[in-house]
């Protein structure tokens, strides 16, 4: 099945009387860009967790969280008092000398807002879950992988039926342009027998056939329509049948396009120029949901 790049997963587990969340995200990238934005994960298990969830995920600009949620009586923040008090004292001297006497409250609170005033005693939290519980918050990483990969098949499937029915709408513009093709080439014959004769008055049949023959097979778009189709063949065999198909989907649509780009400097025809448009735009869009493909 099909995968979208793009993905989120989360899980939780309790460590004691704390409870952890794991957060995991991903968005386009063209190859796995990992970025572990937590302590929790001690160093010597960062290799570990990268390999897995690049052998899970494969692709794509991945951000993992890991945050904190004490049990409430747990509280790991407390005021440092000595600090308080020394802040406390400084400000009401400065206000006694000049002569006004200050609220308390008001004192109090603008302290409360200064830095390291408040102690947290996270890090010291954080040190007693890499050493008691990291058999549990690693499981609680490979679940939250686990959900991201759900999120990113469901998107995949809804990309591959979007992909899909734009490849078919290639070979329906593709069809609809061979509807004009014996039109086409006695139009080219008309132009070329009208230029003959305009600069060649006596020309004779003879070297009219030679000269239509040369440009009807310099016009001449059969191969560009079935290499377009066996292309277009292989782009749907492609997303049908392998995991990871979004780098070489990407080089079948460059070939794609190629061949739409030669069908248009061929066509000479107004209808078939208006399909030819109609394809690169078809071929536009499939290209840009290819990119969020694993």
């Amino acid at each position: 099945m099909v995968q979208s790049m793009t993905g989120y997963g989360k899980a939780e587990c309790i460590c004691g009387q704390d409870k952890i969340i794991i957060e995991i995200r991903s968005v386009n990238g063209k190859g796995a860009d990992i970025s572990l934005k937590t302590q929790i994960i001690p160093r010597d298990k960062e290799i570990e967790i990268r390999q897995m969830i690049t052998k899970e995920l494969s692709r794509g600009n991945i951000d993992l969280f890991a945050s904190i949620e004490s049990a409430p009586g747990n509280n790991t923040r407390s005021v440092n008092g000595d600090l308080f008090n020394s802040y406390y004292d400084q400000v009401e001297t400065l206000i006694a000398a000049r002569g006004q006497k200050g609220d308390p409250s008001q004192i109090a609170s603008a302290i409360l807002k200064l830095p390291d005033i408040i102690d947290s005693n996270k890090k010291e939290v954080d040190e007693t879950l890499q050493a008691e519980s990291w058999e549990r918050i690693k499981d609680a990483i490979c679940e939250a992988v686990k959900q991201l990969k759900m999120f990113r098949t469901e998107e995949g499937r809804k990309l591959e039926e979007e992909i899909r029915s734009r490849v078919d709408y290639i070979l329906d513009h593709l069809k609809g342009a061979e509807i004009y093709e014996s039109e086409r080439i006695e139009s080219v014959k008309e132009r070329l027998k009208s230029k003959i004769e305009e600069f060649i008055p006596a020309s004779d049949n003879n070297r009219f056939e030679q000269e239509l023959i040369y440009y009807l097979e310099k016009l001449d778009i059969t191969e560009e329509k079935v290499r377009l189709r066996q292309h277009c063949k292989y782009f749907l065999d492609t997303i049908g049948t392998e995991e990871y198909p979004g780098k070489k989907l990407g080089f079948i649509s460059q070939e794609m396009g190629r061949e739409i780009n030669t069908l248009g400097s061929k066509a000479n025809h107004s209808q078939i120029q208006m399909l030819v448009v109609q394809m690169k735009d078809e071929l536009e869009k499939i290209k840009e949901q290819t990119l969020n493909l694993v």
